[in-house]
Protein backbone atom coordinates (compact mmCIF):
# COMPACT_ATOMS: atom_id res chain seq x y z
CA UNK A 1 0.00 0.00 0.00
CA UNK A 2 1.39 3.25 -0.78
CA UNK A 3 0.01 6.91 -0.15
CA UNK A 4 -0.48 9.01 -2.95
CA UNK A 5 0.21 13.31 -2.97
CA UNK A 6 -0.67 15.71 -5.62
CA UNK A 7 0.78 19.74 -5.13
CA UNK A 8 -1.61 20.00 -7.53
CA UNK A 9 -4.57 18.99 -5.88
CA UNK A 10 -6.38 20.03 -2.21
CA UNK A 11 -4.69 18.80 0.53
CA UNK A 12 -6.87 16.68 2.19
CA UNK A 13 -8.98 18.51 5.08
CA UNK A 14 -9.07 15.76 7.29
CA UNK A 15 -6.80 12.33 8.58
CA UNK A 16 -6.81 10.78 5.08
CA UNK A 17 -4.67 10.70 1.49
CA UNK A 18 -5.54 12.26 -1.20
CA UNK A 19 -5.39 8.09 -3.00
CA UNK A 20 -3.86 5.23 -2.31
CA UNK A 21 -2.35 2.56 -4.18
CA UNK A 22 -2.88 -1.12 -3.42
CA UNK A 23 -1.51 -3.64 -6.50
CA UNK A 24 -3.06 -2.24 -9.80
CA UNK A 25 -6.06 -0.11 -8.37
CA UNK A 26 -5.81 3.57 -7.14
CA UNK A 27 -8.12 5.05 -4.90
CA UNK A 28 -8.46 8.78 -4.84
CA UNK A 29 -10.23 10.19 -1.94
CA UNK A 30 -13.44 12.34 -2.65
CA UNK A 31 -12.68 15.52 -4.35
CA UNK A 32 -14.81 18.80 -4.06
CA UNK A 33 -14.75 21.81 -5.76
CA UNK A 34 -11.95 23.79 -3.56
CA UNK A 35 -9.19 26.09 -5.28
CA UNK A 36 -6.11 24.00 -4.33
CA UNK A 37 -4.19 27.19 -3.71
CA UNK A 38 -6.59 29.00 -0.89
CA UNK A 39 -8.92 25.92 0.23
CA UNK A 40 -11.89 27.71 -0.64
CA UNK A 41 -14.86 26.68 -2.77
CA UNK A 42 -14.21 27.91 -6.14
CA UNK A 43 -18.19 28.78 -7.06
CA UNK A 44 -21.19 28.67 -5.90
CA UNK A 45 -21.68 26.80 -9.31
CA UNK A 46 -22.54 23.43 -9.48
CA UNK A 47 -21.28 23.26 -13.14
CA UNK A 48 -18.07 24.59 -11.72
CA UNK A 49 -17.78 22.69 -8.55
CA UNK A 50 -17.78 19.51 -10.92
CA UNK A 51 -15.77 20.82 -12.91
CA UNK A 52 -12.68 21.36 -10.15
CA UNK A 53 -13.68 17.68 -8.64
CA UNK A 54 -12.88 16.13 -12.21
CA UNK A 55 -9.94 18.30 -12.80
CA UNK A 56 -8.74 17.21 -8.79
CA UNK A 57 -8.92 13.77 -9.71
CA UNK A 58 -6.66 14.19 -13.00
CA UNK A 59 -4.31 16.03 -11.05
CA UNK A 60 -3.88 12.70 -8.21
CA UNK A 61 -4.39 10.40 -10.88
CA UNK A 62 -1.26 11.75 -13.21
CA UNK A 63 0.73 12.19 -10.07
CA UNK A 64 1.34 8.52 -10.61
CA UNK A 65 0.99 8.32 -14.21
CA UNK A 66 -1.94 7.98 -15.29
CA UNK A 67 -5.41 9.61 -16.42
CA UNK A 68 -8.96 9.30 -16.37
CA UNK A 69 -9.32 6.51 -19.19
CA UNK A 70 -7.94 4.21 -16.11
CA UNK A 71 -11.06 5.34 -13.81
CA UNK A 72 -13.44 2.26 -13.64
CA UNK A 73 -15.51 3.59 -11.36
CA UNK A 74 -17.11 7.12 -9.55
CA UNK A 75 -19.09 7.83 -6.60
CA UNK A 76 -20.89 11.35 -6.98
CA UNK A 77 -22.38 12.47 -3.45
CA UNK A 78 -24.88 15.35 -4.49
CA UNK A 79 -26.34 17.92 -2.03
CA UNK A 80 -29.39 18.19 -4.37
CA UNK A 81 -30.19 15.53 -7.03
CA UNK A 82 -31.85 18.53 -9.05
CA UNK A 83 -28.40 19.42 -10.34
CA UNK A 84 -27.94 15.55 -11.76
CA UNK A 85 -28.58 16.31 -15.30
CA UNK A 86 -26.12 19.54 -15.08
CA UNK A 87 -23.21 17.46 -13.76
CA UNK A 88 -23.82 15.07 -16.38
CA UNK A 89 -23.18 17.22 -18.97
CA UNK A 90 -19.80 18.34 -16.81
CA UNK A 91 -18.78 14.62 -16.35
CA UNK A 92 -18.95 13.76 -20.29
CA UNK A 93 -17.12 16.09 -21.17
CA UNK A 94 -14.18 14.82 -19.23
CA UNK A 95 -15.04 11.18 -19.32
CA UNK A 96 -16.48 11.17 -22.66
CA UNK A 97 -16.20 7.64 -24.36
CA UNK A 98 -14.33 6.14 -21.15
CA UNK A 99 -18.04 5.50 -19.32
CA UNK A 100 -16.61 3.85 -15.69
CA UNK A 101 -19.01 2.60 -14.06
CA UNK A 102 -20.84 5.18 -11.53
CA UNK A 103 -23.28 6.07 -8.70
CA UNK A 104 -25.19 8.77 -7.61
CA UNK A 105 -26.02 9.60 -4.61
CA UNK A 106 -27.79 12.48 -2.80
CA UNK A 107 -26.68 13.81 0.86
CA UNK A 108 -27.87 16.08 3.07
CA UNK A 109 -24.61 18.10 3.52
CA UNK A 110 -20.59 17.46 2.27
CA UNK A 111 -17.44 19.24 3.47
CA UNK A 112 -17.35 22.66 3.37
CA UNK A 113 -20.65 23.62 2.10
CA UNK A 114 -20.09 21.62 -0.95
CA UNK A 115 -22.58 21.36 -3.74
CA UNK A 116 -20.51 17.97 -4.89
CA UNK A 117 -18.28 15.28 -3.91
CA UNK A 118 -16.43 12.83 -6.67
CA UNK A 119 -14.51 9.85 -5.17
CA UNK A 120 -12.98 7.22 -7.79
CA UNK A 121 -11.48 3.56 -8.31
CA UNK A 122 -8.43 3.50 -11.30
CA UNK A 123 -6.71 0.24 -12.50
CA UNK A 124 -3.30 0.54 -14.08
CA UNK A 125 -3.75 -1.52 -17.12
Amino acid sequence: MKNVFSPDAPQPIGPYSQAIIVGNFVFVSGQIGLDAKTGELVSSKIEEQTEFAIRHIEAILKSVNLDLKNVVKTTIFLKNMSDFTRVNLVYERFFGDTKPARSCVGVLELPKNALIEIEAIAYKF
